[in-house]
């Protein structure tokens, strides 16, 4: 007995149903994103919460928590293409100077940092507060401070800032990224008066002196 209705018409109608709703949530996410980072340009990112974003987006509230489980999240998402483009930069900076002594080339990591997080300190700070309300670890051991880790984990090696186990690297690297975290960076900036090139040069003198 003939079907009524082909399975290859359902499979197609199956496509255009999966291609819409794929079509909505891309629109729906760039209705979020560009809401959020308005509202955090006029407020401040402490200052907006996740209910006021999803009014402001004219969506509900159980549509934003289904793409973002907080802030943090959302935070991430603005920041993240960036991201990429700051460890890219940073690879390409660090195969393209090989040969340049490996303190040279970490004081410019930490430059080109610190510089990413003046231009990004709202947003970098949500995505730090939201993964610090589940605990220290969960903001060390997030992408971004794993990845820029194994970067100065590996510099301190080739600096021979090292025992046999390596736990030395590791150790400064960790004491390094938490001087690098938006509350730490902060207070230096604003309370104790340093520009981001002082700043730097404390770090450098702190934790790799010549």
């Amino acid at each position: 007995m003939s079907e009524s209705y082909p399975r290859s018409e359902r499979r197609d109608a199956a496509e255009r149903r999966d291609a819409a709703e794929r079509r909505d949530a891309a629109e729906n996410r760039q209705r979020i994103l560009n809401t959020a980072l308005q509202l955090f340009e006029q407020h401040g990112v402490d200052q907006v919460s996740m209910n006021q974003i999803a009014t402001a987006a004219q969506i509900g509230p159980g549509t934003l928590y289904r793409r973002y489980r907080n802030k943090s999240e959302l935070c991430l998402d603005l920041i993240k293409d960036s991201l990429v483009s700051l460890f890219d930069d940073i690879d390409a900076y660090l195969e393209q100077h090989r040969t340049t002594p490996p303190r040279d080339r970490l004081k410019e990591v930490l430059r080109s940092f610190i510089s990413f997080r003046e231009r990004k300190l709202q947003l970098l700070a949500g995505v730090e507060e939201g993964a610090s309300a589940n605990g220290p670890r969960s903001v060390m051991q997030s992408p971004l401070y794993v990845e820029l880790h194994d970067v100065l984990v590996n510099l301190f090696r080739e600096m021979g800032l090292t025992d046999q186990t390596g736990s030395n690297c590791v150790f400064r690297a960790d004491m390094l990224l938490t001087a690098l975290k938006n509350d730490a960076y902060v207070f230096q900036r604003d309370v104790r008066g340093y520009s981001p090139d002082a700043f730097l040069e404390q770090l450098c003198l702190t934790f790799f002196p010549d």
